[in-house]
């Protein structure tokens, strides 16, 4: 099994992950800005992330307030409940 890799392309803001060295027989857009390349039998074999910076930003934030709002909801319910 292949490594994972990564190449980031500044100038371009582009990210690629590379999961296997097969070769490219195809593409996937799953959004806007993000694609899967598959190799000839439909495997997953890289990920494309056009604007990457503002993917990862935007990505750790919604991680960082979803786990702030599960904190926050968790700490209310140990209130409630010693109350």
């Amino acid at each position: 099994m292949n490594k994972l890799r990564m190449n980031y392309f500044e100038k371009e803001d582009v990210l690629h992950l590379i999961i296997s060295d097969d070769e490219e027989a195809g593409s996937i857009e799953l959004s806007p800005n993000i694609t899967a390349e598959l190799n000839e039998s439909g495997g997953l074999i890289g990920i494309e992330i056009l604007e990457a910076s503002n993917f990862i930003k935007d990505s750790i934030l919604e991680t960082v307030q979803a786990k702030m709002l599960n904190l926050a909801e968790a700490s209310d319910n140990r209130v409630k409940k010693s109350s």
